[in-house]
């Protein structure tokens, strides 16, 4: 597989540009190929995860996930041991990271990232397939890479 991350690594790139997240986002699900995703930022005062940009998610699922604290659902297993969590088919997982609404989605194959940079966490990042999927080693590292480009924007 070639990914094609030169957009994203482009729109993160330019410096003094506020970050237009539903963009940004529909860059990533693209380059990895995927329907389905969420990008959420953490308030670090409150320990909570907000959502910023949200596609393909039903609507009824919404409020779940507007808010999420840190170890609850993958979004927050991710954040709380600030590495990648991925579920080859949400359908049928029974790991119990993934929450039952998650299922929901009608999404197989699932991966949230840390958003990190310099060991600090800023985020997640979710995506999602339609068909059950394992992304690869490669693909996680440079998931890593967008998130700390991603981590970047944040902080500056």
């Amino acid at each position: 597989m070639t990914l094609n991350t030169k957009p994203i690594f482009d729109t993160l790139a330019n410096e003094g540009s506020v970050i237009d997240w539903k963009r940004l986002l529909a860059e990533i699900l693209d380059a990895f190929d995927c329907s389905t995703g969420t990008i959420h930022t953490l308030v670090q005062d409150s320990q909570l995860l907000h959502l910023k940009a949200y596609q393909g998610i039903p609507e009824f699922l919404l409020p779940k996930m507007t808010v999420i604290p840190i170890g609850k659902g993958m979004a927050g297993v991710a954040a709380e041991r600030k590495q990648p969590v991925q579920i080859c088919n949400l359908q049928t997982d029974e790991s119990g990271v993934a929450r039952l609404s998650a299922k929901e989605t009608k999404v197989e194959g699932s991966i949230a990232m840390p958003l990190m940079l310099n060991g600090q966490l800023h985020g997640t990042l979710g995506i999602a397939k339609l068909v059950p999927y394992e992304f690869t080693p490669e693909e996680k590292e440079i998931l890593m890479e967008i998130g700390e480009a991603i981590s970047r924007k944040i902080v500056s």
